[in-house]
């Protein structure tokens, strides 16, 4: 099926996952063909494997070539830029980033600079994230790529961070996490929507859901007033024009697929 131009986008983080091969995908299905079967149910996906390594031409070419028209794969950046070298001397590492992501033309969805919580004792203060994320902002094209940006440092969503995201055009990622504010919290901060669209991940608790279960076939934790109340807020911001990408992890409830259907179920087909 090909996928309209719709303001609203909804899938998971990857699109194969242990418990996937039987509870989302059709026996037969080969994993070569996983993307391929996985686009006929959501719009969007959001690349994880990219975090590791920037993917080969030929992968990407064959992504693009195996989805509808109006897929669109969001992407984390390499890392690289946001771990190894956090933001400094990355310049390469960003074009060729930039540059494989582009052979996806048009259906580049938003790339993902995910940060790391910053402890205390590694001795990165709010202020040295700011100083090292505003050079590396001004490197980023104005056209031809959406960004956004993911801090787990709970107090670090202010306006010195906003006001730099909403100057630049680059999302500030909401996430759904045990060490951020809850939905209403974030949407209380006038300026929490930094770009023209919103770009959510609903990540969960690895740890405390890694107890539970390590196969992602079923929901093992109900979540479904979290996802109500992030709906509502989503509702606001698609009727004030706001674009959305939302991704669900499967360490959120169990079972990413169920939880982008209800939601789906809540706002209508993603």
């Amino acid at each position: 099926m090909a996928w309209e131009d719709t303001p609203l986008r909804l899938g998971t983080c990857s699109w194969t996952a242990k418990g996937w091969e039987k509870a989302f995908y059709a026996k037969t299905t080969k994993p070569s063909a996983y993307i391929a079967e996985y686009a006929g149910r959501f719009s969007t996906v959001e690349v994880d494997a990219s975090f590791y390594g920037v993917p080969r031409d030929t992968t990407l070419d064959r992504w693009y070539d195996i989805t509808p028209e109006g897929f669109v794969f969001s992407a984390k950046a390499p890392q690289a830029i946001t771990h190894e070298r956090f933001l400094e001397g990355c310049g390469r590492d960003l074009d060729t980033f930039l540059a494989a992501m582009g052979r996806l033309k048009e259906k580049c969805g938003p790339l993902l600079f995910q940060f790391p919580y910053f402890a205390k004792r590694r001795g990165v203060t709010f202020q040295d994230f700011l100083d090292r994320l505003a050079p590396f902002l001004d490197l980023l094209p104005r056209e031809g790529f959406r960004f956004a940006v993911e801090v787990r440092n709970k107090a670090w969503v202010c306006e010195p961070l906003t006001d730099l995201l909403h100057h630049h055009g680059v999302a500030l990622a909401l996430i759904d996490h045990p060490w951020m504010a809850r939905a209403d919290t974030l949407f209380r901060h006038q300026g929490v929507a930094t770009a023209d669209f919103l770009y959510v991940r609903w990540l969960g608790d690895r740890q405390g859901i890694e107890k539970v279960t390590k196969v992602w076939d079923a929901v093992v934790v109900d979540r479904r007033p979290e996802l109500e109340n992030w709906a509502a807020h989503l509702r606001a911001a698609l009727e004030r024009g706001l674009k959305v990408y939302g991704y669900v992890n499967n360490h959120y409830s169990g079972y990413a697929a169920e939880n982008v259907a209800f939601l789906e179920s809540l706002l209508g087909p993603a």
